[in-house]
């Protein structure tokens, strides 16, 4: 059996919403350098202000500009910190309940060591130089007074833009390592000797690629490998005509599902060299290979699928494929 294949995969994106006039007008306080709560009708002042009171569950209007300072009323450790976290350093997440407020925000402490922090420490905003309406403008530092800040502090805080936000672009990342079954390692090393290997279900004789451990109708462990040609028939497919960000061929294109010869299920790739109103059903293409010096342990190193030349296929040898 072949060496079974590991490898690093990161899925990112920028995630855009519009944040609407309470929560903007939170972010537009930190973009000014101050914070904003609101006041419930219980009483209570939270921090950041939600947009409907959960008591009575009418809209929130009557904000609260809070001060800078605050006591730590819980927090923990960061010894290993991960990408995307405030601070490449060990660090201590904290509950901070801000002068004022009656409930705490969740926010990052700057402080080399656990032994700097503990529950009660008196805490102060650190603000950012540049800052753009997040909430990674601002972080809390032990605060030297020690004491709550007055209505004068208060008062000379930075004076506030007229200009409110209404939207925030927040990257979002996930890494994680994919470890291929022993089945589709195999799938992976045949593409990198320019091979397409699937595997057969020895009870309905199904052939699958890229290859599965056991056959999804009847159960039977596939265990034996065939090999496909290159050559195939669309069965469905997709005009992309949408850019986003990331994207390495300039829209329009075809995204299709395509039935290689001899298998029983299709697999995804492009379909290029051929206008896109042309593409249809049926089309039969064939692997257009990368250089072989580009080759990996990826179905990249087919670069995409370009039309044969051959008469579409009939229907009926792909209909219950689709």
């Amino acid at each position: 059996m072949s060496r079974t294949l590991s490898a690093p995969v990161t899925v990112a994106f920028d995630y855009t919403r519009s944040v609407g006039p309470v929560l903007g007008r939170f972010l537009t306080g930190l973009r000014d350098g101050h914070f904003i709560g609101a006041r419930l009708s219980d009483g209570r002042v939270v921090v950041p202000p939600p947009e409907f009171d959960p008591v009575t569950h009418q809209a929130t209007a009557d904000f609260v500009d809070l001060p800078e300072t605050g006591t730590v009323t819980s927090w923990t450790w960061v010894s290993e910190p991960v990408a995307g976290q405030p601070f490449d350093r060990p660090f201590a997440f904290a509950l901070v309940t801000l002068d004022g407020a009656t409930s705490p925000i969740l926010h990052a402490v700057d402080v080399t060591s656990a032994a700097e922090v503990s529950t009660g420490m008196r805490v102060r905003a650190r603000w950012a130089a540049e800052r753009t309406g997040a909430i990674t403008d601002v972080v809390f530092v032990p605060d030297a007074l020690g004491v709550p800040t007055s209505e004068v502090e208060a008062a000379a805080q930075p004076a506030r833009s007229l200009e409110q936000l209404t939207g925030i672009v927040t990257p979002v990342s996930l890494d994680y390592t994919y470890a291929a079954s022993p089945e589709e390692s195999a799938f992976f090393q045949g593409l990198s000797e320019g091979r397409i290997l699937g595997q057969r279900c020895p009870a309905c004789e199904k052939v699958y690629v890229p290859p599965r451990p056991a056959c999804p109708v009847d159960g039977v462990p596939t265990v034996e490998e065939i090999e496909l040609p290159d050559v195939g028939t669309v069965t469905t497919f997709c005009i992309v005509n949408v850019p986003f960000l990331g994207q390495k061929i300039t829209p329009p294109y075809v995204s299709a599902y395509i039935l290689l010869d001899g298998a029983d299920i299709a697999l995804q790739h492009l379909i290029l060299e051929i206008p896109v109103e042309e593409v249809r059903m049926g089309l039969r293409v064939k692997a257009v290979w990368k250089p072989r010096e580009e080759w990996g342990t990826t179905i990249e190193n087919i670069s995409h699928f370009a039309p044969t030349g051959e008469p579409d296929a009939d229907f009926d040898t792909y209909k219950h494929h689709l």
